[in-house]
């Protein structure tokens, strides 16, 4: 038999080893699989090594995570089409005359694109590429410029179809559609406070985000030519969501949909070749690799630490700081936060989610003023969504911002970066605060759609 390790001693070592090793710079899913198995085997035996196969089989025959790879693939074959540097072209123009037309203009290409893409890196960077040098070109100020990329960048992973979404279901066992559903109305209320945010600033201060010179503004029939252009992408992205929304098709099937939409959609776009679609899969293979692959390690890791008794542990822990129901709610979206300073959010989803999803059921939903423990259930799922948008955007480890620096022109200093995300970063915390509060911005859209 292996060692016997009080609980208290084994969260501090397994949580401070995992920490020390990525602060290290090694990748998450060794990381967290590796110590799992160096775990297991100090305080089991060889047969404790069972607990491996065990749990990562039922993830690899989980249908619902084959909608991974192709919604990942949908995107890359739009973008490898240049479809998105034309939807960015478009509304630049519609909207380059409004002061801080840009900026707007930016955050609703990255709405727009957050409904084909479900990853957040290609948002990001992809908008970096496009946006930010027509933005300084027009003497946008750089904080601006940068913050409405990066904010716009994150919406992905709240509005569906969110790679993040999916395997939170997976994980908390619900149901994928519902999630979508739910969080679409905190995607588009957060994508309406950054455009009311940059618009006002740019309107009390011109200089901030200067408007186009009229010389280099279209038409009104220049406009509807221009929206002609957008027709095929725009209806790719309403058919998947229709039949998602109505029931007609599951998450996997919508993403199957929408796959073969793409090609259709290139095909229009004169851009289907062996180059496009080799890409795309390469581009594939590597994102879905490197989810599924954090997957494996992380539901090993916690998997050990729930059979150590770490689920009662932090049940107690949680019971022992005399916090009410809201009180226990809000310490969790903290524990998100400041976790989301540090790690990836797959790693935090799977470490955190199976612990904290039961806990939250433990308390009830009357405390909360919801109707069923589903409703509870659903409202939790979105606002760790809406929270884990905000870890992309926190210093020091943020994703977004290092996205940004990689297409962001050397001259601009780390620093500015940091501080560019910060005023989108409040605004975050205020949608999460609604979200909390008005429980029906998340769940009035569900319960419409599945009665």
């Amino acid at each position: 038999m292996g060692l016997e390790i009080e609980i208290g001693w084994l969260t501090l070592i397994m949580f401070g080893s995992l920490l020390a090793l990525l602060a290290a710079g090694l990748p998450l899913a060794f990381v967290t699989g590796g110590l799992a198995c160096v775990f297991l085997f100090i305080l089991g035996d060889a047969k404790t090594l069972n607990i491996v196969p065990s749990r990562i089989f039922p993830l690899m025959t989980d249908y619902q995570l084959s909608a991974i790879p192709l919604f990942i693939f949908m995107a890359a074959m739009l973008e490898r089409a240049g479809i998105i540097k034309e939807m960015f072209d478009v509304i630049y123009k519609l909207l380059g005359g409004l002061k801080g037309g840009l900026a707007s203009a930016t955050i609703i290409a990255s709405t727009i694109l957050a409904a084909m893409v479900g990853v957040i890196g290609a948002a990001v960077v992809t908008m970096g590429i496009i946006a930010l040098p027509a933005m300084l070109r027009r003497n946008y100020d750089t904080k601006i410029a940068m913050g409405s990329i990066m904010a716009g960048g994150t919406l992905g992973i709240l509005i569906p179809p969110s790679i993040l979404a999916i395997i939170y279901a997976v994980v908390a066992e619900q149901s994928v559609g519902e999630l979508f559903i739910g969080a679409v109305i905190p995607g588009l209320m957060l994508s309406g406070f950054y455009i009311l945010y940059v618009t006002i600033r740019c309107y009390i201060n011109p200089e901030l985000g200067p408007p186009i010179p009229v010389a280099e503004r279209v038409s009104t029939r220049e406009k509807m030519q221009l929206l002609q252009q957008m027709a095929a992408p725009i209806i790719l992205i309403m058919v998947v969501f229709t039949v998602l929304f109505s029931g007609a098709a599951t998450p996997v099937e919508a993403a199957g949909i929408g796959t073969f939409g793409a090609f259709i959609v290139a095909a229009l776009h004169r851009q289907l070749d062996w180059p496009t679609i080799r890409e795309a899969c390469i581009t594939t293979l590597k994102a879905s690799s490197m989810v599924i692959w954090i997957m494996f390690g992380a539901t090993i890791f916690v998997g050990l630490y729930v059979l150590e008794g770490g689920q009662q542990f932090v049940t107690g822990a949680i019971a022992a700081t005399g916090l009410g129901p809201w009180g226990v709610l809000i310490l969790m979206q903290v524990i998100l936060v400041v976790l989301g300073m540090f790690l990836d959010w797959v790693g935090i989803l799977l470490l955190c989610v199976p612990i904290f999803v039961p806990i939250i059921k433990g308390l009830g939903a009357h405390f909360f003023g919801l109707d069923s423990s589903t409703d509870l259930a659903l409202w939790f799922g979105v606002l760790y969504l809406v929270n884990m948008q905000m870890s992309f955007l926190s210093p020091p480890f943020g994703y977004a911002l290092f996205y940004l620096r990689g297409v962001a022109p050397p001259e601009i200093p780390m620093s500015d970066i940091f501080k560019s995300a910060l005023p989108f970063l409040s605004l975050q915390i205020l949608g999460l605060s609604f979200c909390m509060l008005f429980p029906d911005l998340i769940l009035w859209l569900p319960r419409l759609v599945y009665g």
